[in-house]
């Protein structure tokens, strides 16, 4: 951030431009409504009503002429008209900033990571409100926390004990575009992983993982919570300060091992509930690195200072009827002894391997490809191969040839498939009951689907095509 420190109650008099029409840029017109605030321009690429200025189409020079321009998260703070505003004394700032500055770091829970934020953020919502406290969970998960009236919900941004109570707990997830947004840390953060992504926005990976990571360290941090299994977290301790404070599954010999300030350093700490991940059966979730997202989520409460995060008998009651993510490891339908699951919210190689793992014992068909980020899959292929288990992958564009060419270099079997449709008919050929067919991309949805929900619907509806045809 190049501006100084900014709130929202600091917009009023001054000439602000909203350049992003999308969920986050209507919150941030609700929010400049609630504090009488008239917007100079509404900018958007591609807009959709009258009132929006196209961006080629005389939206720059209107931006160029505020004091104050609010962005989306999706719009690049590297790319060449967001250097240049700023070059021309324009403050660019997005709406999480100016949140985390009006409400204060000291009661906001910050998760972030490549994968596994969203998850983590809800399980350590669920739990805080089992452990009986109040708490707003947003984010880049769902509802800005700056939104006076989100959509279908009730107004309750700023609080106002007539609309909505003051949370005890504010529980975000914070995007790498977010982060960048930023002046300040929340009190506790948590980081839940660090893998390759986004290079077209952040520019290079050295830029996105220090992007990423700028969560931790700004004034207001207390403490960083951090999975003590990704290897590029631990080579990346320094980054993690104060702290971290290293989560590991119970297989790994302990729960939490905790840093000096600074560190990262050895001694072994948190003998808590976090460290008995007994409790953890009850939130319904698959996979190992579930187990360790919702560790993650215990200790960030514990380190807000809820005791009761400490005890495994009131998470065990805690975590009791915790609903899972849709898109995330659902089960679809069992069909001939077939299972077909539904991970559509993986969009990098990190999560699609953690996914394959969890039905490491039975044959494995996994749809694959999207929008090219261009991002490396021999890891994916390498694992992959490496499986006991009989594996096809099949593919689907628009990258489908790059991994398809890369699972072959690894001595896979690959069929390409025009559509996710043509590929689930191409998996239940080839599936012998006892098998899985995982939709778990590695790739974003962008150009063919709305998002990775339309994306998990159209497989849904292709499963259920085959059920019927099945009946």
């Amino acid at each position: 951030m190049i501006s100084p420190p900014l709130r929202w109650s600091d917009l009023p008099g001054l000439r602000v431009g909203v350049w992003g029409a999308g969920a986050e840029g209507r919150a941030t017109l609700r929010r400049l409504g609630r504090l009488g605030v008239q917007p100079a321009a509404v900018v958007d690429d591609n807009p959709a009503e009258p009132w929006i200025v196209g961006t080629s189409q005389g939206g720059t020079e209107l931006l160029s002429r505020c004091d104050v321009v609010i962005k989306s998260p999706g719009i690049s703070r590297y790319g060449e008209m967001s250097i240049a505003l700023e070059a021309g004394g324009v403050a660019v700032v997005g709406g999480m900033g100016l949140w985390l500055e009006e409400v204060g770091p000291g009661r906001v829970i910050g998760i972030t990571g490549t994968k596994g934020k969203s998850t983590t953020t809800s399980v350590a919502a669920h739990l805080a409100a089992g452990l009986g406290r109040t708490c707003f969970v947003g984010g880049n998960l769902g509802t800005a926390p700056w939104d006076p009236e989100p959509p279908g919900g009730l107004p309750h941004n700023p609080p106002d004990p007539d609309l909505w109570p003051d949370p005890d707990l504010w529980i975000v997830e914070i995007s790498s575009y977010q982060a960048t947004d930023l002046w300040s840390s929340p009190a506790v953060v948590a980081v839940t992983s660090l893998h390759p992504d986004h290079l077209d926005w952040h520019g290079s990976l050295d830029a996105y993982y220090s992007d990423k990571l700028s969560l931790c360290g700004r004034p207001g941090a207390r403490i960083t919570v951090a999975n003590g299994t990704d290897e590029r977290l631990r080579q990346r301790a320094g980054s993690l300060a104060p702290g971290p404070r290293w989560v590991l599954p119970p297989d790994d010999g302990v729960g939490v091992v905790g840093g000096g300030v600074g560190g990262g350093g050895g001694g072994v700490g948190g003998s808590g509930a976090s460290s008995q991940a007994g409790w953890v059966g009850r939130l319904g979730l698959r996979g190992r690195h579930n187990v360790v997202n919702a560790l993650i989520a215990a200790a960030c409460l514990e380190e807000m200072g809820i005791s009761e995060a400490s005890d495994p008998d009131r998470l065990v009651e805690a975590a009791s009827g915790f609903q899972p993510l849709p898109h995330r490891l659902q089960t679809v339908a069992v069909i001939g002894g077939v299972e077909y699951v539904d991970d559509s919210l993986s969009t990098n190689v990190l999560p699609t391997i953690a996914a394959a793992e969890v039905f490491a014992g039975r044959p494995l068909a996994l749809i694959a490809g999207g929008f090219d980020r261009d991002i490396d899959y021999r890891p994916l292929a390498a694992h992959l191969a490496g499986r006991d288990q009989p594996s096809i992958v099949l593919t689907v564009p628009d990258n489908g040839e790059r991994i398809r060419r890369e699972v072959l270099a690894c001595g896979g079997e690959v069929v390409a498939c025009a559509d996710v449709a043509e590929a689930v008919l191409a998996a239940s050929r080839w599936a012998c009951p006892g098998a899985v067919v995982l939709l778990s991309p590695a790739a974003a949805s962008y150009g063919r689907f709305s998002d990775y929900r339309h994306r998990g619907d159209v497989f849904r509806a292709a499963v259920e095509a085959l059920h019927e045809t099945a009946s």
